[in-house]
């Protein structure tokens, strides 16, 4: 068995790790028990009772979280020339097709989001053997490849995000800082929750949200009530 450091030790003694926390009690036990130097990640694991091995039961979704990330998204906007100065002007901090095109080739991938245009796909689908291992590949279901590049730009520079659950049914996702203000973090939350629930397949039976366990970087999870979201 692992060794406990000081911090997790004194971070397990201010809870119980078994019991379950409304969603505002337990924002302010991470707030609490996180001892990281930098602004750590407030993050949700939400376990759903679907089995993602049968395409019916895939969950898949975009939420904008009201208060944002609290990260510095780089934008990459892979388009015809006439829509790079708008996806400047919507905040892109990269925009143009084929300079960014060899730069990718070239190993380059220092952004977080690629935004794209139906027209550009044929050229951008060619570097799927460097996006996506990485989880940069402009997507349809995603928002991200369409025609209004700049709207795209400006819903993810505001906190829009993407989620997929995995193999195991669990949904991870980021849902702010901790330096955020717990009713921030709830808000953010049940946005997030509210998309989830929207997208329940009517192929899952019985439980659908199974567990939710909220944490920051470097801290241990904090249990949560599901009750409110089912």
């Amino acid at each position: 068995m692992a060794k406990l450091s000081k911090n997790r030790k004194a971070a397990l003694a201010k809870y119980n790790v078994d019991e379950l926390y409304s969603l505002e009690k337990a924002a302010e036990i991470v707030k609490d028990i996180t001892t990281t130097k930098f602004d750590a990640s407030f993050d949700v694991d939400v376990r759903l009772g679907v089995d993602p091995r049968k395409a019916n039961q895939m969950v898949r979704g975009i939420a904008t979280l009201p208060h944002g990330t609290g990260k510095e998204v780089r934008v990459l906007v892979l388009c015809t020339p006439d829509k790079v100065q708008a996806a400047l002007d919507a905040g892109a901090d990269y925009a143009g097709l084929d300079e960014y095109v060899e730069k990718i080739k070239g190993g380059w991938t220092d952004i977080d989001v690629i935004i794209t245009m139906p027209a550009c796909m044929g050229k951008v689908g060619a570097l799927g053997r460097v996006l996506g291992p990485r989880g940069l590949m402009p997507n349809p279901k995603a928002g991200t490849v369409t025609m209004d590049v700049a709207k795209a730009v400006t819903e993810v520079k505001s906190g829009k995000i993407d989620f997929k659950v995995d193999k195991y049914g669990i949904i991870h996702a980021a849902a702010g800082k901790v330096s955020f203000e717990s009713g921030q973090l709830v808000d953010n939350v049940n946005e997030l929750m509210a998309v989830i629930n929207k997208l329940k397949p009517s192929a899952a039976k019985g439980t659908y949200v199974k567990s939710l366990t909220v944490s920051s970087t470097q801290s241990p999870g904090v249990k949560v009530e599901t009750k409110s979201f089912n």
